[in-house]
C-alpha cells in the first residue's frame, strides 16, 4: 500500500500516478469494522472491472477529537484504535493507496469548492463511493448531492455505500464503541469481524506493581482515549507466544494517577519485556476501577481479580 501522508504531498502523488485510474473511498475508519471491510471489499470489485486501483482518502484525528483537543485526554471522544493501528488494518486489506488527510483548522475551514478543487480533483478518480451522509467542508456545507453534480461534470460515477447491518442495525464505529464501553466483547468481535485487541510497546512505569507481588507490563499509550476502563481478563501475544494475564486500563485512583494508563500482569511470567510489542487481546470485563483506601486492600482485590481471570480464560 502506498501512503500519501498530507496535502503537501499531493504534488508527488499527481507527478507520479497522474494516468492511475482510482475507485476512491472517503472516511474515518475508525476501528476497521464489518461495514468498512465490506466497502473495501466492494472497492475491489469496483476496481477491477475498471481496471482501475483502489485509494482510501481517511482523516485523522476524528473531528469530534480535534474540537475536543484543548481537554483531558480522559475526557476526549473516545475511539477504538489509534493511527498505527489503522495505518496496519488498511495495509492488511490490500487497499493500494491510502491518502492520510489531517484533520486540522485549515481541512475545518475548507469550504466544500475547495476540497473538491484542491484535493479530489488531484486523483484521476473514476470512481467515488461513499454514505449517502457523508459531509464535508467548512460547516459540513459539502454533500453527497454537490459529489453528483460534480461527478456528472467530470464523467466520474458517484454511488451510495449500501448499509452493511447486524441484527437489523447499520454497523458503525459508534456502535462498537458502545459495545466496547459496556465491556460486550463478544458483540465488538461480531461487528469488527476479529477480537478487540491492543497493540503497543511494554515502557518502564514506576514498579509499583512488583512490590504489592503483582508486577505489570506499562503498554505506551497514544494520545488517544480508549473506549475501555476496568479490570479485564486477557490474552496475550508477545513475538510467537500465546499467554494469559489480566488487564487494568485506567487512572490507578489508589496511586494518584490522573492520566489513563494500560498495565498488563501476564501469569506465571517473570522475564524482562521493556521495548517488546505486545498484543493483548481484551477477553472479558471483570469490575471498574475503583479507588482504594491502601494498597493492602487493592492487592487483596487484585488477587480476586487473578483467580476470576483464571476461571474465565479456561473456559
Amino acid at each position: 500500500m502506498f501512503l500519501i501522508r498530507g496535502l503537501n504531498n499531493l504534488n508527488y502523488f499527481k507527478e507520479k500516478f497522474q494516468d492511475q485510474k482510482l475507485v476512491t473511498t472517503i472516511g474515518n475508519f475508525d476501528g476497521l469494522h464489518k461495514g468498512h471491510k465490506e466497502i473495501i471489499k466492494n472497492m475491489k470489485t469496483a476496481a477491477k472491472s475498471l481496471e482501475a486501483k483502489t485509494l482510501v482518502v481517511f482523516t485523522e484525528p476524528h473531528a469530534k477529537e480535534f474540537f475536543s483537543s484543548d481537554k483531558d485526554i480522559k475526557d476526549r471522544p473516545t475511539r477504538i484504535s489509534p493511527w498505527r493501528d489503522k495505518y496496519m488494518r488498511l495495509k492488511a486489506s490490500g487497499i493500494d493507496f491510502a491518502f492520510y488527510l489531517k484533520f486540522n483548522k485549515a481541512l475545518q475551514t475548507m469550504t466544500p469548492e475547495s476540497f473538491i478543487e484542491d484535493v479530489l480533483e488531484t486523483f484521476n478518480i473514476s470512481q467515488l463511493m461513499i454514505g449517502d451522509d457523508f459531509r464535508f467542508g467548512n460547516q459540513r456545507e459539502g454533500d453527497f448531492e454537490m459529489l453528483v453534480k460534480w461527478g456528472e461534470k467530470k464523467h466520474i460515477n458517484i454511488l451510495k455505500h449500501e448499509t452493511f447491518e447486524i441484527s437489523n442495525r447499520r454497523v458503525s464505529s459508534s456502535w462498537v464503541r458502545e459495545a466496547l464501553s459496556k465491556g460486550d466483547f463478544d458483540l465488538a468481535k461480531k461487528l469488527l469481524g476479529r477480537p478487540y485487541t491492543f497493540s503497543g510497546k511494554v515502557v518502564k512505569g514506576n514498579q509499583l506493581g512488583r512490590t504489592i507481588g503483582f508486577p505489570t507490563a506499562n503498554i505506551w499509550l497514544p494520545k488517544n482515549n480508549l473506549p475501555i476502563r476496568g479490570v479485564f481478563s486477557v490474552k496475550i501475544q508477545i513475538d510467537d507466544s500465546i499467554m494469559k494475564g489480566i488487564a487494568n486500563m485506567g487512572v490507578r485512583p489508589t496511586v494518584g494517577g490522573t492520566h489513563p494508563v494500560l498495565e498488563v500482569h501476564v501469569f506465571d511470567l517473570e522475564r524482562d519485556l521493556y521495548g517488546k510489542r505486545m498484543d493483548v487481546e481484551f477477553v472479558s470485563k471483570i469490575r471498574d476501577e475503583k479507588k482504594f483506601d491502601n494498597l493492602e486492600e487493592l492487592k487483596s482485590q487484585i488477587s480476586l481479580d487473578v483467580e476470576e481471570a483464571k476461571k474465565i480464560l479456561e473456559k
